[in-house]
């Protein structure tokens, strides 16, 4: 993501990848989903997916540190050119989240976004909507997550 006169519906963008460990299974589960199928091994193991596998909102939340990191470095080449800044703001919503299988430890969710729509906004000058198909994509090709996400990007020399 960059200034909006830089991204075209259908544009691609590589957000990145997390590794779910069962480490970080356990401590996600600890403090916002303490359900014995992703703390407990042998309760994973009698669990329809016989594994201890990854809250869906784990799989869900994992994807927004990578988001940032990747607004880093667009924020970061910008500067190494010369250009202004790509700013980001708040992001109105999200749509159609779909979880389609489970995330089990181990596995390696890769994000990547597709621009479907864009559209300044009428009541912020200087700033725009981008709409996003994010999916999530684990090692062996499956599709375990979807969802469409709107975001504030600034045009070409906004400031905040």
């Amino acid at each position: 993501m960059s200034a909006f006169e830089d991204l075209s519906p259908g544009s691609r963008l590589a957000i990145g990848s997390h590794h779910f460990s069962a480490e970080n299974i356990r401590s996600f589960a600890q403090r916002f989903d303490p359900q014995p199928c992703h703390l407990d091994e042998a309760a994973a193991a009698r669990s329809p997916f016989g594994a201890l596998r990854a809250s869906d909102w784990h799989v869900a939340v994992a994807w927004m540190p990578l988001l940032v990191a990747y607004r880093a470095q667009l924020v970061a080449r910008a500067r190494a050119r010369g250009d202004a800044e790509p700013l980001f703001g708040p992001s109105p919503g999200v749509a159609d989240l779909k979880w389609f299988g489970p995330v089990l430890a181990g596995d390696t969710v890769t994000y990547t976004s597709e621009v479907t729509g864009l559209r300044r906004s009428a009541r912020r000058p200087g700033w725009s909507l981008l709409t996003l198909h994010t999916v999530g994509v684990n090692q062996r090709g499956e599709t375990v997550i979807s969802f469409i996400n709107t975001i504030f990007a600034s045009d070409r020399g906004a400031t905040a």
